[in-house]
Formats: structure tokens, C-alpha cells, sequence
């Protein structure tokens, strides 16, 4: 059995969880179950930032402490990701007593490798993104990304000497030519590098609201230290080896662009200084915007996710969040667009697909499955579907994926409606064609788990299946020809009733 970890970025605790949140976590959540399917080892690994200057700022404003501010805030991204139906293994806080010792020993590491030194800052500074900036890379005295002003910042801080680490990074992504999706994420890291590294800050003095350095606890730890951390403090950096020794590296950290220097530059190098491997990789998505702009609370375009999850369904947002978008692009999320996608790949596609068989068997067969024929036409359709579908999973394509698992279902839609079932009498044709469709509807619902487990579960069941859909397994459960003979196949309600544009 493969080991495969995974984790999302973990979410500051200012406000609550967006559909920006939600997008990521829901892929990372359909790439686990993917994994689970293909019987790997998965642990899925999400959380909350809740230390650093926004959350003392944002406390401060409801006139609470940090922790009682982040105590009524982290409950609710565990909450919204139960209600998306989000399977993780493990959610941490950065409040957490395992967090704070580890980060502590990562610290230390890095200190006692000489890379940490006391220095003094001048520069220009964002609160929201927690980062500093050059006069070249703002935009008339604001953020580039928050489009606020930054703020000029001198103090004394200790700084990580990232510059020193220059050639230690090319060589390791020249090593590992794979390690960043899309692709061409890999050249804009390198570019970055090769243009000459800055040391960064890892810590505040004017901030108490965080961890001690572990050396000098007049200084709290800055946010890239302590953040970054919880990937190897949630598995046991600094309070397990046996257990951080079995489940790092991590297979792959899900992050946004907006991140992508951080992740890819900062961490490496100081999991180099620690002593410690780097990631194996890291899938780089893009934005989901709305009109254009990133969604953020500053933007004041945020979209609440279980609001959308009322009107459409657990499973109708997933899908809609998983296709519409090819992972490491920016998408731009619209009502109507979500309202087309239900309507077209959810109710007129899987929806008619389920309904049309499981009522043709109802009233033609007596209720009761055939088995599939070992030259149907469809066979051909099923198998390239399958390919494509562990194709596009695998190369955390989760659109790509969809795409191919629905190119079966628009494939035995149209070998339907060529053959007309259901105006034909009841004959042994009649019972081939079924049959041949019940074994596209099976691989569907096999296929379909990642992205709309909860559909899945009710078309298997549906067809006459028993047990869990999700304990198939990935390739040998598609195989064509696996559906037997004499089950019972029952209609149900519409699956995804339409919705008015």
C-alpha cells in the first residue's frame, strides 16, 4: 500500500471560510478520496493560522483576546468542511501545544545551523498579506494583491538568511524537474531564484501575539516560521519522530499562486537548514475570482459556500467547483455559470442518464438487471474513459478527470437514445442494451466518488449494488463487465432536479 499525504494551505482566522477557501480544500478532499479509491494510505491534513498581526487587529476590533477570537472562529471552517463533505484526517490549530514545540524546534534548528541572525529591517509592509515588499513591486503606494497601502516598518528583527540558499534551491528543483504543477509554476520559482534571494524576517518584537523564539522570547515568532511549520508539527515535528520519521515528506501541498514564494522558495530552504527534506511536491492552483478580482474580505466580494450548498447540494457544488475550473488556472466563479454546469453535466447528462435506464429496467425487464455484453459497443467508450479519468486524478487534474468520467456518460446517453429502449418490447436485445448501460452507470458511480461521493453512493445503490461505493477499488473495480445479472434496480427521485437560469 503507497503512502499518500496531502495538505491544503491552513486559513487565517480574520473572517470566516469563502468559497477561495472552499475551492482548494474541496480538491484536495476529491484527491484524497481518489487515492483512497486506488488503495493508497491517505492522510489529508487542513487547519487554521491563527496567530501574527491580522488576528491581534481583528481581536482588538471585537475587544476579545487573540485566542477568544480565534476559539469563535476556527470552529467554523471544521464546520463549513463537514457540510462540504471534506474527509480530512487531521485539522490543525496553530494554538496547539504540538505546534508550538515544534515550531520551536524548527526554530532552533535553524539557529543553531547559524541561518538565523538579528538584523534590522526598513521596508515596506502589508498587514493582510503579512509580507514585505520593494517600491518596484507595489502599485502606487498599495499591495499588488490587497490593493490597500502598505505601511513603512523599521524594528529589530531576526532574519532567516534565504540568501545563502540560492544554489542549494535551483540544484534541488534541477533534481526534481516534477516537483511543481502546473509546469510552468516550476519556471516562475526558478526565475524568482535565479534573480537573487533577500533574507526575510522571522520575527516581531512589536507583536506578542504569537510563539517565542525559543532563543530569545522578547520576539515572537513571524509568519512564515509558524505557519509554514504546521505541514511537519501536525505529524509529529517536535513531538513524535517515529511518527514524523513515517509520514514526511509530504506527497503534495495544495496551495494558490498568491502563495507560491512561500511555499516554494521560503520553506525548501528552511526545511534545508533544518536538516529536513523538502516536499515532493506541490500542486499550484490558481484564483477563483468574481468579476474579475480575487475573492478576499478586503475586496468585499466574498462568497459564503454553504449558502450555495442550500440551494444546490452538497455534491451539485462540489462538481461545479471541481469542473469548471482546470486546477492552476484563475477561474471566475458567476451564479450562472454554476446554475449551466448543474443544469447540463448534472441534471441533463448523470441525472437522465440514471433516470432513463433505471426506468426502462422498472417497466421493460421487470425490474431486473442484465448483465453487460463482452463486445458492447460501449465497452471501447468505458475503457478510454477510465484511462483518462486515472490520467487527469493523477496529475492533479480533477476537471481533466471529470471530463473523461462524463465522456462515458454522454457516451451511453447516445447509445441510448440510437437504440430507443424504451419504446422497444421486452426481448433479449432489449435486456443486452440495459445491460450494457447498468455496467456504464456502475464505472460512472466508481468514477464519480472523488468528485460527488454522496451521487455515487445513491446511483450504486440504484442499480441494484450493495455496500460501499467508495471501498472499490481503482483499476481492477472498472474492468468492463463486472455487473451481474439479476439485481433489483429501483428508480428514486431525479437526482439533480433542474434549475431555473
Amino acid at each position: 500500500m503507497a503512502r499518500f499525504s496531502l495538505t491544503t494551505p491552513i486559513y487565517y482566522v480574520n473572517a470566516q471560510p469563502h468559497l477561495g477557501h472552499a475551492y482548494t480544500t474541496i480538491v484536495a478532499d476529491a484527491l484524497a478520496r481518489w487515492h483512497r479509491l486506488s488503495g493508497d494510505d491517505v492522510h489529508l491534513l487542513t487547519g487554521t493560522d491563527e496567530h501574527g498581526l491580522k488576528i491581534q487587529q481583528a481581536a482588538d476590533a471585537k475587544g476579545v483576546s487573540p485566542l477568544e477570537f480565534a476559539d469563535s472562529i476556527a470552529p467554523l471552517f471544521a464546520q463549513a468542511w463537514d457540510k462540504l463533505n471534506i474527509q480530512y484526517d487531521d485539522f490543525i490549530r496553530t494554538t496547539e501545544d504540538r505546534h508550538k514545540r515544534g515550531v520551536a524546534k524548527l526554530l532552533q534548528a535553524c539557529y543553531d545551523a547559524g541561518d538565523i541572525e538579528l538584523d534590522t529591517y526598513s521596508g515596506l509592509y502589508c498587514v493582510a498579506c503579512e509580507a514585505y515588499f520593494t517600491e518596484e513591486e507595489i502599485d502606487n503606494g498599495n499591495c499588488p494583491i490587497h490593493k490597500r497601502p502598505v505601511e513603512h516598518v523599521e524594528e529589530e528583527n531576526y532574519f532567516f538568511r534565504l540568501s545563502r540558499f540560492e544554489d542549494r534551491l535551483l540544484k534541488w528543483y534541477a533534481d526534481h524537474p516534477n516537483s511543481i504543477s502546473p509546469h510552468f509554476r516550476m519556471n516562475e520559482v526558478t526565475s524568482f531564484i535565479k534573480q537573487g534571494l533577500r533574507d526575510f524576517s522571522v520575527s516581531r518584537n512589536s507583536l506578542k501575539w504569537g510563539i517565542p523564539l525559543p532563543w530569545d522570547n522578547s520576539h515572537v515568532a513571524y509568519v512564515w516560521f509558524d505557519a509554514l511549520a504546521n505541514y511537519i508539527t501536525a505529524v509529529g515535528y517536535g513531538t513524535d519522530d517515529a511518527a514524523f520519521e513515517k509520514n514526511w515528506p509530504v506527497s503534495a501541498h495544495l496551495i494558490g499562486k498568491d502563495i507560491i514564494r512561500f511555499h516554494c522558495v521560503y520553506w525548501p530552504a528552511m526545511l534545508m537548514s533544518a536538516g529536513i527534506e523538502p516536499p515532493e511536491h506541490w500542486a499550484v492552483g490558481g484564483w477563483l475570482l468574481v468579476g474579475g478580482e480575487k475573492m478576499s474580505k478586503t475586496a468585499g466580494n466574498v462568497v459564503n459556500p454553504l449558502d450555495l450548498i442550500d440551494e444546490f447540494g452538497v455534491d451539485g457544488f462540489r462538481y461545479y467547483v471541481l469542473s469548471d475550473t482546470q486546477y492552476g488556472n484563475d477561474g471566475d466563479f458567476t451564479y450562472e455559470g454554476l446554475v449551466a454546469r448543474y443544469n447540463n453535466d448534472l441534471a441533463n447528462n448523470l441525472g437522465n442518464l440514471c433516470s432513463r435506464v433505471t426506468t426502462v429496467v422498472q417497466k421493460k425487464c421487470d425490474g431486473v438487471s442484465a448483465a453487460p455484453r463482452a463486445d458492447s459497443p460501449l465497452r471501447e467508450h468505458a475503457e478510454s474513459a477510465v484511462r483518462d479519468t486515472i490520467e487527469g486524478w493523477n496529475s492533479f487534474q480533477p476537471g481533466k478527470a471529470l471530463d473523461a468520467t462524463w465522456s462515458l456518460i454522454r457516451a451511453t446517453n447516445a447509445f441510448l437514445e440510437n437504440h430507443e429502449p424504451w419504446k422497444a418490447e421486452p426481448s433479449a436485445e432489449l435486456n443486452a442494451i440495459m445491460g450494457d448501460a447498468l455496467e456504464a452507470l456502475r464505472i460512472v458511480a466508481i468514477l464519480c466518488v472523488p468528485a460527488i461521493p454522496a451521487t455515487a453512493q445513491l446511483v450504486w445503490e440504484r442499480i441494484g449494488l450493495t455496500g460501499d461505493v467508495s471501498h472499490e477499488r481503482i483499476p481492477t473495480s472498472v474492468s468492463w463487465g463486472l455487473y451481474p445479472a439479476g439485481l433489483t434496480v429501483e428508480k428514486g427521485e431525479p437526482l439533480f432536479p433542474r434549475k431555473a437560469k
